[in-house]
């Protein structure tokens, strides 16, 4: 069984999770500044008092005692293109139906006073006795607010939903929402805490005492902390206090944190996902996009290596300022998606995102909230779907993070057996437990809802199937029925999607799955996991493993090229060739091709020639498509330089045109799910290494003829049965002179002739170009 082989995130000791230095890093930096709340955001005072000398307070960090500062120095606030001022339109929840999400307002504690009266012209009548009662009350609300004020968003059907694993909109709920209460902005804190004693607010605005902001416990059992501090808004630093009934003191972050530090500091920050979005064209017709009879070509990145400043190397772009490099890009090459390596919060680099400790927020290593909505608005006005890689299978043990949260195994199973991944050294969700379950299901509506992503690709599904996957005999347990499935992962996968098509239709599920587990891209109703999409892994693997072969040598193992063809209608399968195949010595694209220089280039475009005439979807890793030499290296920009050269400009050219004969050849794609799009010509000549079969669509008068040879032989007045009679045109060859080929092309249409060949009635004589691929169709000319 494959291994996914991510690397492994490195920076606390998982097994005995204490309150690391950076940990403390984050409290200590008093000189490291800190954002102020967005444009749209209300101002938290009227006046806001400065800080005249940082008070020291010194924590008991497990064994270690460390100085925390009182408050940080205030900061500029943080400019955006295009300031919002109210949520994002159209793709709110809908009201619950049959227990789902919960819409409810929250409830607060006394009713709100008026809001206070605006400034007014000197010449203005007013009821002077009436606005002094009313600055009266202001006044001594302020006065009689406590520290924490007890307020809640959760009504009693939300608890329900939540107990119940069916709340799907916990984002609105749990974390930090900027509020009014009692005519006083502050900020609603709510945490899901069971286990825990005493939990409190500790940031700057506090000191980061542990003493100044508890929150209060719900109740009803939900295990939920919550309340409200006045004065505190966007901008502000914090981290929950906790003390578990086991005994340990934690500092975490927030699970439910829009924003968070950028590493290494790991403080959550409030923050807000307002945006005015200029994306409704596309919102609107999202369904045609995205349909599994539409083009699906996908364009893989990893945004910190796509491209970095040549006068700064070590520095990333934002997001804002990579749109204006990569939507233009990828609208020149053709692709119809762009798949982004995960963006959620990570702590640590090196694991390209797969380590997530802040699941409800983008990443600010590239910038705000507001700024990754700006780069997918653009790539949506160009067009471009988005489809966002998330990883609901594992996550690390960060001590800031979702490991031992209140100090018992909250969001990870408890048993190692289980609640362990030994590949990662990470830590496995507990899909029995119904509140893990809405926080990743809430997780996955927030990305489609709050940011507009087209697509979830999700991340080691095999991992989440089986409770055997990479371990050795005695380190799993079976299941009640004593096989070796995960019946709560399975669950858990099937419900995520239900939820997901049900509110967003237009959208799509992609599994990351490379086992021969039945049924995951059909419907649940019918037993399948539901997804839309799965990865063809063995196609992958198969296909490059012949690439790999001395043309000489692949009459033996032709079997291995056309094998995929056995299965591919099984599932709906997408065909990658991902960030996994170009790293940890794995080598490139190109130079997992043999031959001389002119035999790799030339095998590198049969290969991809043969993707996108092979029945599927496509995804392609960034780099590949100019065929970089080095292997992928996340600490630096990929090699942009290589296409002042014409064999890499050849690759990018060749691209542009497969992608372009995709998306304008319905037989490539009406029918790319179904068996009735393709029909094999002839699959088994062997002797000479040749392919030849037909793509069909809707309409025959679009059925394409297509051959490809995997040997540098060139075959002259090479017969091929014809899919019928009359003229056919080259479309597409690999070999053409544009794309640094030989030029061994068909200039002219081949009549079929009324000889039979290969089991049909009429056949054709075409000239079959060296390691090259050939597209006809049918012409009246």
């Amino acid at each position: 069984m494959a291994k996914k082989t991510k690397t492994p995130q490195a920076e606390s000791a998982p097994q005995e999770p204490i309150l690391s230095p950076v940990t403390s890093e984050s409290e200590a930096l008093s000189d490291l500044k800190v954002d102020e709340p967005f444009p749209e955001s209300k101002p938290v005072k009227a006046v806001k008092p400065k800080i005249k000398e940082a008070k020291i307070k010194e924590a008991k960090l497990g064994n270690e005692s460390v100085n925390q500062p009182a408050a940080f120095p205030e900061d500029k606030p943080v400019k955006t293109k295009r300031p919002a001022k109210a949520k994002a339109s159209g793709t709110d929840l809908p009201e619950p139906q049959d227990a789902v999400i919960s819409t409810a307002k929250p409830q607060r504690t006394k009713k709100a006073p008026k809001p206070e009266p605006e400034a007014f012209d000197k010449g203005t009548q007013v009821n002077e006795s009436a606005l002094s009662a009313e600055l009266l009350h202001f006044s001594q609300a302020r006065h009689n607010l406590q520290a924490v004020e007890p307020y809640s968003n959760f009504t009693e059907y939300d608890i329900y939903l939540f107990k119940a694993g069916r709340h799907y909109n916990l984002y609105e709920k749990l974390g930090s929402h900027v509020v009014t209460h009692e005519g006083i902005i502050g900020t609603y804190f709510a945490v899901w805490a069971p286990n825990a004693q005493y939990v409190a607010v500790i940031g700057n605005f506090n000191g980061w005492g542990e003493g100044s902001n508890a929150l209060y416990n719900r109740w009803d059992g939900s295990g939920i902390w919550e309340g409200f501090i006045p004065d505190v808004g966007n901008g502000e630093v914090y981290k929950y206090y906790i003390s578990s009934n086991t005994g340990e003191i934690l500092q975490k972050a927030d699970p439910f944190a829009l924003r968070w530090e950028e590493p290494p500091r790991t403080a959550s920050i409030i923050g807000d996902t307002y945006y005015e979005w200029q994306d409704q064209q596309w919102m609107i017709n999202r369904y045609v996009y995205n349909a599994l009879d539409k083009p699906f070509s996908v364009y893989e990145m990893h945004l910190g290596s796509w491209a970095r400043n040549n006068e700064s190397p070590n520095d990333f772009y934002t997001y804002d300022q990579i749109a204006d490099r990569l939507v233009p890009y990828i609208k020149e090459m053709g692709f119809t998606h762009v798949e982004f390596m995960p963006l959620m919060e990570h702590p640590y680099y090196p694991s390209w995102g797969y380590q997530i400790t802040g699941y409800y927020a983008a990443s600010s290593r590239y910038g705000t909230p507001q700024q990754l909505m700006y780069l997918i608005e653009r790539l949506h006005q160009a067009g471009i779907g988005v489809i966002m890689d998330w990883v609901p299978s594992h996550f690390p043990g960060d001590a800031h993070g979702l490991y031992n949260f209140d100090g018992t195994h909250l969001y990870e199973h408890a048993s190692p057996s289980k609640g362990f991944h030994p590949d990662w050294k990470s830590y496995i969700f507990n899909y029995g437990r119904n509140e893990v379950k809405a926080f990743l299901i809430s997780n996955a509506l927030f990305w489609l809802s709050r940011y507009h992503v087209d697509a979830l690709r999700v991340d080691a599904v095999a991992s989440m199937l089986y409770l055997d996957y990479s371990r050795n005999a005695g380190e799993w347990e079976p299941n009640i029925n004593g096989g070796n499935e995960n019946l709560e992962a399975i669950e858990f996968l099937k419900e995520f999607n239900m939820a997901v098509y049900s509110h967003f239709p237009d959208v799509q599920t992609i599994a990351e799955e490379s086992t021969s587990f039945g049924g995951v891209s059909r419907p649940v109703y019918s037993g399948g996991l539901g997804f839309g999409m799965k990865w063809m892994m063995g196609w992958m693997h198969d296909s490059l493993n012949y690439f790999k072969l001395d043309p000489i040598h692949r009459k033996h193992h032709h079997s291995e090229i056309t094998f995929s063809l056995l299965y591919t209608f099984t599932e709906n399968f997408m065909l990658p060739y991902s960030h996994d195949e170009v790293v940890y010595g794995k080598g490139s694209m190109l130079n997992k091709m043999p031959g001389d220089e002119w035999q790799r280039f030339a095998n590198l475009r049969l290969l991809y020639s043969y993707m996108f005439t092979h029945p599927g979807t496509k995804l392609l890793f960034m780099g590949a498509e100019f065929g970089q030499g080095e292997e992928w290296d996340f600490g630096k920009s990929l090699d942009w330089w290589a296409l002042e050269y014409g064999n890499h400009q050849g690759i990018k050219e060749t691209v542009k045109a497969l992608n372009r004969l995709y998306r304008t050849e319905p037989a490539l794609y009406e029918k790319q799910f179904d068996a009735a799009g393709f029909d094999w010509i002839d699959g088994g000549n062997a002797d000479d290494s040749i392919l030849a079969f037909t793509r069909k669509g809707l309409d025959a008068a679009n059925d394409l003829l297509v051959v490809l040879n995997m040997t540098p032989n060139v075959y002259y007045n090479y017969r091929i049965g014809a899919p019928g009679q009359g003229n056919w045109q080259e479309i597409y060859n690999s070999d053409n002179n544009h794309y640094w080929g030989s030029g061994v092309d068909n200039p002219l249409p081949v009549t079929a002739e009324p000889e039979q060949w290969h089991g049909r009635d009429y056949s054709v004589q075409i000239t079959v170009p060296p390691l090259g691929a050939v597209v006809f169709k049918k012409t009246n000319e």
